[in-house]
Parts: C-alpha cells; structure tokens; sequence
C-alpha cells in the first residue's frame, strides 16, 4: 500500500478515537419518518488482502475471496457496525445513526462484485417515530432469529426487538428487557456484540451480549447472557489492547469474536477470535484462539461488523464491514473470507 493511504488509514483511526461523537439533539421536534429510499451504491473491486503480496490468499485458516469499497451519495450511508448476510447474497445492515441497509451481494465467481437493490430506512419505535427521536441513535449491533432481528444500542444501553420477518424495514422495535448491569456499562464501550444461542445448545434462545470494553472486578471484558435457560454474566479476557466490535456463530457453533484496536504508535487493526460456544456459561472467562490479526499494511479500515453465512456449494463465508464514521477521510469496505476446517 502507497503511503499516502496508510497515512490516510491512520488518521482515519484518529479521528475515531479524538472525534466527537454523532450529535442528535433530544427534545427537539422531529421530522416524520422518512419512508425506506431505494438507492444506488458504486463499488470498487479489492482484489488482494495484502497488497505486498497480491497473489497471497490465504492467511491462517482464513481465504481471502474478494472485497469491494463502497460509497454512495445518500447522506445517510456510512458508518456501518453489525450486517448480517444471507447465501443468496442478500444482506442486512445497521449504522451509527440508526439506519438500516438491506441490499444484495452480486458475486463474481467467489468475489463481491457490486451491490444491488439497495434500500436505506430509520430504524422505528412502537410509536412508528424514529428511535432518533427519543435521543437513541448509536445502534452498534444486531442478530436475527427466525425473523426476528435484536438490535443494540450502545450509550443509553438498550436492546431492540424488530419482527423484520413480517415489515421489514417499517418494523417497530420494542424494548427487551435487559439485566439491571446494564446501567454499569460505560458510555461509548457498550454492547457490540449480539448474536442468539442456537437451538440445541445449553443456552439455546439466550441473547450473548459482549460490550466493547467495560471491564469487570478483574478488567475482564463484560459479557451477558439474557433469557435463555442459563441468564447470567461471563467475561471476555482482553489482550493487546484490542476491543470487542462484533460476534458470529459459526455453523460448528463457535462464537467468532471481531475486535479493534488502536494507539498511535501502531495504528488501527483488527483481530478474530474463535470461542466454543460450550465455553460460553455464566461465570466463566473466554480466551480463545486467534484466527488472524491485520494492520494497516492490509486492506482494512475500521472493521466493525461480521456476519458468517454458508455459501451454495457449503463453504463457510465470513463478511466484515468497516465503520467510516461518516469521515471523508475513511472508506466504507466490505471484506469476505472462507473460513477453513481446522
């Protein structure tokens, strides 16, 4: 990668460090709900993950398939932090600013290559008005199960319940109810993790919540587990300074954990951890196995959602997407990976 974009990488990574959180005036009267926008989104093809060496592929267990660089002209694109994609291509995303995308990966053999049927809408309330509206806006991750799609929201603590199954993007969200830990969580280190235990396991229906870095009594990462047949509260032990941004279950049911890092020294760079989700209890600490950790050498920015989906022939794809923080300095990329059997 030239210098002049590793420089504009790092201070990408600044800004999201330094900057000023998203400004969403409470009290204000609101404009109506905007109704869901079809919209068009260019891409520019990634072809390799480490552009010092371009034919490399694979990296620890992980493939590289393809990549694109997204941008589109509607005010509200960007700032992406949980997606959720489906084998057909077809794709859910939320942003900073409690906008959903829905849309569809068109693929070039095994490599994105454009997207398609793009539509953006706000994020609703039980009273059909913007959750903007009640001063909630910073949604940082999602999960769905069965239709049904939890979103959370970091800085007032809450989780939501959409039934997107039956409305789509004019799905109301309601409250669910969450433990009474959550008003320990600190600020802008909120939950950014949520994905729902599948059916069969010891916690099967439970909501696995990870907030980005609100330490516990031992500066473990705090972790919860909500309904299900074993509530309670876990921890993620924290190292290299990395914080968590997103989760995914693979389908052997591990919980794939995202996470960040920054310091000016180093810059930005990401990290995957894989968890047995058996390890996944109340009480207990997650460690787990590191899958892969990329600089700014590679092709990332700052990657905050992950998804894992199988593919047609039964291949296991992982989809991450970057948080641009609205910055014309950041790009908003969409990178995916075979994850191979170990």
């Amino acid at each position: 990668m030239k210098a002049d974009g590793l420089r504009r990488i790092w201070f990408a990574a600044a800004s999201l460090i330094l900057g000023a959180p998203l400004a969403h005036a409470q009290g204000l009267p609101q404009p109506p709900a905007e109704p869901p926008a079809k919209i068009e989104i260019v891409s520019k093809p990634i072809a390799s993950f480490d552009p010092r060496e371009p034919q490399r592929r694979t990296f620890g267990t992980l493939v590289f398939r393809g990549g694109l660089e997204l941008a589109s002209a509607h005010k509200q694109f960007g700032g992406f932090s949980g997606i959720r994609v489906l084998n057909d291509g077809r794709f859910l995303a939320i942003n900073d600013k409690a906008y959903w995308l829905r849309g569809r990966i068109s693929y070039r053999g095994d490599a994105p290559a454009g997207i398609g049927e793009a539509e953006i809408a706000p994020m609703l309330y039980t009273d059909g008005r913007p959750i903007t509206a009640r001063g909630w806006y910073d949604s940082e991750a999602l999960t769905e199960d069965g239709g049904i799609v939890y979103v959370a929201l970091e800085r007032v603590h809450r989780i939501l319940r959409f039934d997107y199954g039956k409305r789509g993007l004019l799905a109301r969200g309601s409250l669910v109810k969450v433990p009474p830990e959550f008003a320990k969580l600190r600020s802008n280190k909120g939950i950014e993790c949520l994905q729902i235990a599948p059916k069969g396991s010891p916690i099967a229906g439970a909501l696995i919540a990870i907030s980005e870095r609100t330490p516990d009594a031992a500066n473990n990462i705090r972790g919860f587990l909500i309904g299900g047949p074993k509530p309670g509260i876990f921890a993620v032990k924290p190292s290299d300074d990395f914080d968590v941004v997103d989760c995914a279950l693979a389908p052997n049911s591990d919980l794939l954990i995202l996470e960040r890092h920054f310091s000016w020294r180093r810059g930005v760079a990401m990290r995957l951890r894989r968890m047995p989700l058996s390890e996944v209890v109340p009480g207990a600490v997650l460690e787990g196995k590191v899958l892969i950790t990329a600089d700014m050498g590679y092709q990332i920015d700052n990657m905050e959602g992950l998804s894992v989906h199988r593919s047609p022939n039964g291949e296991t794809v992982l989809t991450l997407v970057s948080d641009d923080n609205f910055s014309v300095i950041q790009r908003t990329l969409l990178l995916q990976f075979t994850l191979l059997d170990e």
